[in-house]
């Protein structure tokens, strides 16, 4: 499949923090100023493990009760998903809506599925249900997610493929997504490129403010004009 991007584009943006990547967006892409990220805080497996970014495999999972099928129905669905998210030309990040009233009840997510998807060529996954087995995720395989708790109860996969919704962030496959402690974006594919030079525009901007603030000329009146001369910027 042609892409306006490559690999080496989406690792190039792991140096920067999601809250760069979505300032970024908001000079690239405006209209997206006010959605394509999530709005509700995660639980962080690792706090120190670099950002994430990929594209998404997307899935859906229940936990509060049997899935009403047989245990090799469950399987081949568990299978089913296996190879939905290693068929990918590029590293993926998994995400994965929890469909329970009550997300988290089990975790999809531990020492098994984390080694399994980091096998699988996966980066991490941002999910609004739960994850466990804290001290034993495969090294460098990062989680996001709504919630921890000891249990994986009755979790099974529901469906992949379709658009989900985590945080608030919508999601569809093969969408960039880009991740960190702060939560995860989705970045349209034809701004993955034009990212870097809207970071070091955004980065000449803030300039302007911080080192005010850093000198001994700071006051109300010095920052107005900064402000407006950060505008002037392009």
């Amino acid at each position: 499949m042609e892409r306006p991007f490559s690999a080496a584009d989406l690792d190039f943006l792991r140096q920067w923090d999601t809250p760069t990547v979505c300032n970024a967006l908001e000079v690239a892409v405006p209209a997206r100023r006010g959605r394509g990220f999530s709005v509700l805080p995660f639980v962080v497996a690792n706090n120190a493990l670099s950002p994430i970014c990929g594209l998404a495999r997307v899935g859906s999972i229940r936990a509060a009760a049997p899935s009403g099928r047989s245990r090799e129905e469950d399987r081949a669905a568990r299978i089913g998903w296996y190879g939905y998210v290693g068929d990918a030309e590029m590293p993926t990040v998994v995400v994965i809506e929890d469909l329970d009233e009550h997300p988290g009840t089990g975790a999809f997510w531990g020492e098994v599925n984390t080694a399994v998807h980091k096998a699988l060529g996966a980066l991490g996954c941002v999910t609004n249900g739960s994850i466990r087995d804290l001290d034993m995720v495969a090294p460098e395989f990062q989680l996001l997610a709504g919630s921890v708790g000891p249990s994986h109860a009755h979790v099974h996969i529901v469906d992949y493929g379709r658009e989900v919704e985590v945080h608030g962030m919508h999601c569809s496959h093969d969408d960039v997504v880009h991740a960190d402690r702060h939560g995860a974006v989705v970045i349209p594919p034809d701004a993955v490129r034009r990212l870097p030079e809207a970071i070091e525009l955004v980065a000449r901007r803030e300039k302007v403010v911080l080192d005010l603030c850093r000198s001994s000329n700071f006051s109300v009146e010095a920052l107005r004009d900064a402000l407006n001369r950060m505008d002037e910027i392009h």
